[in-house]
């Protein structure tokens, strides 16, 4: 009893939870901001700059409003930290370990990338300020608008796996190598990018709107933990489509090396998406997601459910 509980505590906190997936993700945010400033000709920020921008934080004091809801408030940022963390490593122990899985934990993963999501609106909520409250309200109309092409896009990868509800069996295949694959993948990805608050779908907070929309009241530890939550989500939500879309690990060196190239070429398709469009207005975002992708992937279940069929794999 005492060693798994160790080794949970391990896998959770160090690897490949806490520790790696937090170095990783600070990695990828200095990356994304580097790519960023070289597009705008500017020198852009050194390595560890993420990092000692967690660090300033952590030694900051905690403001909190005078009218907010200070246990919600307290707790929002927590509570998505916690989804994150959850969801990156179920993820990593069943690349490493494919053999230690459930059936279902793909419904489970989809679950768990909804938390940071709804820790937002209740953070913002809750801090009794007129722009956090815009904010949230903005962050809920954009779940309610990609989550249903996401899960639309999943219904692809389920098909195409073979009815597969988990995430070791559904990796060994590779949907994008089909047209329903590929379609979904491309809904899928732009969905993640919302799921980021990147641009074009950084609505929630647009600083030069909002000045930060559904996180301006916080500072501090607190602040640093919402930081910390969107560098490890640049980590969780791209390997999530690596093992839905594009095949997973595998087993061997040759193959891990391939799975990190697929992650960077996902994480590369963020950033470009990021830094080749302007910010869309919530009404532009909504009818994006809920009549273009919500088409496209019903036309894309369509396409792998006929494939299916008839036995057409590149259908």
């Amino acid at each position: 009893m005492i060693t798994d509980v160790a080794a949970n505590v391990f896998w959770i906190l160090i690897f490949p939870g806490l520790a790696f997936t937090l170095g990783l993700g600070l990695f990828a945010s200095w990356l994304v901001r580097k790519v960023g400033a070289l597009v705008q000709y500017r020198v852009g920020p050194p390595l560890l700059q993420p990092a000692w921008d967690i660090v300033k934080l952590m030694g900051k004091e905690v403001l909190i409003p005078q009218e907010a809801q200070r246990a919600v408030f307290i707790s929002a940022p927590l509570v998505g930290m916690a989804g994150v963390l959850l969801l990156s490593t179920m993820l990593w122990h069943i690349a490493v370990w494919p053999s230690r899985v459930f059936v279902g934990d793909l419904i489970v993963a989809v679950y768990l990338m909804v938390l940071p999501s709804l820790a937002l609106i209740l953070g913002g909520s809750s801090s009794a300020s007129p722009h956090a409250a815009v904010g949230s309200s903005r962050e809920m109309k954009l779940v309610l608008g990609y989550e249903l092409p996401l899960v639309l896009a999943l219904i692809v990868v389920i098909i195409k796996s073979g009815g597969a509800l988990d995430l070791a069996t559904i990796s060994r295949s590779v949907p994008i190598a089909s047209l329903s694959g590929l379609l979904a993948f491309m809904v899928a990805l732009l969905c993640i990018q919302a799921k980021l608050g990147f641009v074009p779908f950084d609505i929630a907070e647009s600083e030069t709107e909002l000045a930060g929309g559904v996180i301006i009241e916080y500072s501090g530890v607190l602040l640093a933990i919402w930081k910390m939550m969107q560098a490890m989500m640049l980590v969780a939500l791209p390997l999530f489509l690596v093992m839905t879309f594009l095949g997973g690990f595998g087993a061997t060196a040759a193959s891990w090396l391939w799975g990190i190239v697929k992650y960077a070429i996902v994480v590369v398709l963020v950033i470009l998406i990021k830094n080749t469009n302007p910010r869309v207005r919530i009404d532009q975002a909504m009818r994006f997601f809920w009549v273009h992708c919500t088409i496209l992937t019903a036309l894309a279940v369509l396409l792998a459910a006929v494939g299916g069929r008839y036995g057409l794999a590149w259908l």
